[in-house]
């Protein structure tokens, strides 16, 4: 007989904002702490039971979050995972940084994880699936490298349609506009933080396995508006989100100018405030 013919992962949609040095800072700003703190109960807890506990962080950028895990794995251990072997190669920069050395690092693809099934205790992605094209895909292979019978995995992703912001100036709310447009132009999800329990339960997944919960970013101290304010501004500048709004007539130069000076002014102001909320799931298999 004929083998049939295998069907092929999607491809990737494009990362819009590119690895530009504001957006990295922001990526690194990110911890176990301020980005995973509905799973550290969850997993310390099973870390507990499972001394040599193998957790798997897919899409891990820069690799904070990841390095922050592992700390909190002092017999256990984190493979971390990213398609772009740039950031993987800064991500283990910062890891021996910290002095952090039960992680690893390896290239791969969430739609095709190079691993058998049932490997990992614990696997997590944050802000990753609202990138993809499929995820319900992402989710079947996530669960499929997870263990059976008390492994979990956990993912964040943000609802974009969800900014709160002070002061309210124009060039903000044109800037929420732009980023929902050239999303969803890009094929990504703005509604991916409130579609999570709907991916896993067309993934397999039954409703009484899924606990799920909603979680904040907020930005107002003077640092934390100088590390966002920054990457936004930058965002307007260059990059490919930028790059596709321009050609797929969702802004103009105008309107990114008004965007820039608009984050300029409320990383100036002293009572400015940014925050945004994110869909938070743990899949106990």
């Amino acid at each position: 007989m004929d083998s049939q013919p295998q069907p092929q992962p999607p491809t990737h949609n494009s990362y819009l904002p590119h690895y530009t040095p504001p957006q990295v800072a922001h990526h690194e700003w990110r911890t176990a702490t301020n980005s995973a703190a509905y799973l550290i109960p969850s997993l310390s807890t099973l870390a507990a039971t499972t001394p040599s506990l193998k957790l798997l962080d897919i899409g891990c950028g820069s690799g904070t979050i990841s390095t922050s895990l592992a700390s909190l794995l002092p017999t256990g251990s984190v493979t971390a995972t990213d398609i772009s072997p740039a950031i993987l190669a800064r991500a283990a920069d910062l890891a021996a940084q910290a002095g952090v050395a039960n992680i690893s690092f390896q290239e791969a693809d969430i739609y095709a994880l190079p691993f058998e099934d049932a490997t990992f205790d614990v696997v997590h992605a944050s802000m990753v699936l609202s990138h993809l094209s499929d995820p319900v895909r992402a989710y079947r292979e996530m669960l499929r490298v997870t263990k059976p019978n008390g492994g979990l995995v956990a993912n964040r992703e943000s609802d974009l349609r969800m900014w709160s912001y002070y002061p309210a100036l124009p060039g903000l709310r044109r800037a929420h506009e732009v980023l929902l447009a050239t999303t969803e132009a890009g094929g990504g999800n703005v509604d991916a933080g409130a579609r999570l329990v709907a991916w896993a339960m067309r993934a397999g997944v039954g409703r009484e396995r899924i606990e799920v919960s909603m979680g904040t970013w907020m930005y107002s101290s003077v640092e934390e508006r100088r590390m966002w304010g920054d990457t936004m501004a930058e965002r307007c500048r260059r990059g490919g989100g930028r790059e596709k709004a321009l050609e797929w007539g969702i802004a103009t130069e105008a309107d990114f100018e008004e965007m820039a000076e608009a984050w300029a002014k409320w990383q100036a102001a002293e009572d400015a405030c940014h925050g945004m909320m994110h869909g938070e799931i743990l899949i106990r298999k």
